[in-house]
């Protein structure tokens, strides 16, 4: 099973990023990704995710946000995690806007092992003593730190 903290790295781990809106969020994401994962481009990151939005929110509700998508140039699964300066509209079922955005970017054949990320990431998110500890991390590694213990079971 693919673990978190192997996609996740302290380098996408960000606290304090700038929202503004959706597509500057998605934008902001997909620059990071670019800078930190090689052949990775940033107009074919924004523009998927950008596309999955599309389809439908991924908006889930108490803040979160999981962006996701499958990527042609994408060979391994890649992830960042967000915390947002101030929470921006994401269209999420609950109408909350959002301030965490937990990004999965997975190659385009996509399998249940991505299926199963995202299981991952969305019951993570889905308590709110880990929302609470991802909202009052200070810096970009206590975030990431704050997945690593999860996945730990600590």
């Amino acid at each position: 099973m693919i673990r978190l903290e192997t996609i996740l790295t302290p380098g996408r781990s960000l606290v304090n990023a700038p929202g503004g809106s959706k597509k500057k969020a998605l934008e902001q994401i997909a620059n990071l990704i670019s800078r930190e994962v090689t052949g990775l481009e940033m107009q074919d990151v924004y523009e998927a995710l950008i596309a999955r939005e599309k389809l439908g929110s991924t908006g889930f509700g108490n803040g979160i946000a999981i962006p996701h998508c499958r990527l042609k140039s994408c060979e391994t699964p890649v992830s960042a995690l967000l915390h947002l300066d101030a929470p921006i509209d994401f269209d999420a079922i609950d109408g909350a806007p959002v301030d965490l955005l937990f990004v999965l970017l997975v190659p385009q054949a996509a399998t249940d092992a991505h299926l199963e990320l995202l299981r991952q990431i969305a019951s993570m998110l889905d308590r709110k003593e880990v929302r609470d500890k991802l909202r009052s991390a200070s810096s970009n590694e206590a975030l990431y730190q704050v997945v690593l213990d999860e996945q730990n079971g600590q």
